[in-house]
């Protein structure tokens, strides 16, 4: 699946960040010629320089608020994996434009010189909080995505523009694992929003094998979503505190601004034409144009049989599946099997 890529060059905006360096981890030892790394932190682009000291990896600083430097960074690539993205909840809240200027003009920015650099492909990555969203960043990450399928849909130039959305990935920079586990260690209260509050469980390595599964089977305007399990923020603090041996007290501190009890990643309306892949769902675009007759003429009486996919009604884990999931974890691993695993760079 992956010597597609032999010699061919790929571009990863936001590439500095989690989901960059798991690409990096599958590609590297591939037959791909080239792998460009655009972001704005050159601290992080040159802890990555000094960590991987591989000649594949070109690194552009740039914005992708800025068009001209996509640009000098877009020139002679063949794929791009747009990860570059607003995430905190809280910073998009108190700072929306940042997440508008960021998200939604930074996303056309790199479609727009995807296409007029006759890139072959682009897969730009979204979350389940593009889904009914009620907040800034969510907001934002809706229209990106809305970005794409309407420049898919009007690009005639060969660019294949195509989407996946996912939840909170295990242990990204940021997410609730590492923090749990910090407390467990220091012997602090497990701080807890709300106990039954569900959150797909999804490792890095699952994101790129969904991207991959995107790159290989998208056409136009699609958007993929992966078949994940879950399991409720209680017991993902239960399975590490077993882990770990260790005996906090759970704090419940209740929910925070712009929090979701659970996540959606596929709502009614697109369940309705939701294409069952196995283990992905494929969201085809809404190809209607703008004769507007078809919109109050051409109604979807299937909606009332449909459900949404969310993370409340996915295959929800027991306490040994939660902790066999989190196992998949290096670091956790290392802390409980005392694993010795090959040093890994960590943004």
């Amino acid at each position: 699946m992956i010597d597609i890529f032999n010699d061919k060059v790929l571009l990863i905006t936001g590439g500095t960040g989690s989901f960059g360096n798991a690409v990096l981890r599958r590609f590297l030892n591939s037959g791909i010629k080239e792998i460009r790394i655009f972001s704005r932190d050159e601290k992080k682009q040159d802890d990555m320089r000094q960590f991987y000291k591989n000649d594949k990896i070109k690194y552009f600083i740039g914005n992708v608020r800025d068009k001209r430097s996509v640009d000098n960074a877009m020139r002679g690539v063949d794929y791009v994996f747009h990860a570059a993205a607003l995430k905190q909840v809280p910073s998009c809240e108190f700072f929306p434009i940042e997440a508008v200027n960021t998200n939604v003009i930074g996303c056309q920015n790199v479609v727009d010189s995807a296409i007029e650099n006759n890139v072959k492909k682009v897969i730009v990555l979204s979350t389940d909080k593009a889904v009914y969203p009620i907040n800034a960043m969510g907001m934002s990450k809706a229209l990106s995505e809305k970005v794409m399928v309407a420049k898919s849909r009007n690009n005639n130039n060969g660019t294949t523009l195509c989407g996946t959305r996912y939840g909170n990935v295990m242990a990204s920079r940021g997410s609730v694992i590492p923090l749990f586990v910090d407390q467990i260690k220091l012997g602090k209260p497990i701080t807890i929003t709300e106990p039954q509050m569900t959150r797909y469980m999804m490792t890095l390595e699952d994101a790129v094998d969904l991207v991959m599964f995107a790159f290989n089977n998208g056409n136009p305007g699609d958007i993929f979503v992966q078949k994940s399990p879950a399991a409720t923020i209680e017991m993902v603090a239960k399975a590490l505190l077993e882990m770990y041996n260790g005996k906090n007290e759970i704090k419940i501190i209740g929910i925070r601004h712009g929090e979701k009890i659970y996540e959606t990643l596929v709502n009614r309306e697109e369940m309705v034409k939701a294409e069952d892949c196995g283990d992905y769902y494929r969201i085809p675009a809404d190809t209607r144009d703008l004769n507007y007759n078809k919109f109050f003429t051409e109604g979807e009486s299937r909606i009332f049989q449909a459900e949404e996919y969310t993370s409340h009604n996915t295959k929800q884990l027991n306490l040994e599946e939660t902790k066999e999931l989190l196992l998949k974890l290096r670091f956790i691993r290392q802390d409980v099997l005392g694993d010795k695993l090959e040093e890994v760079y960590a943004p």
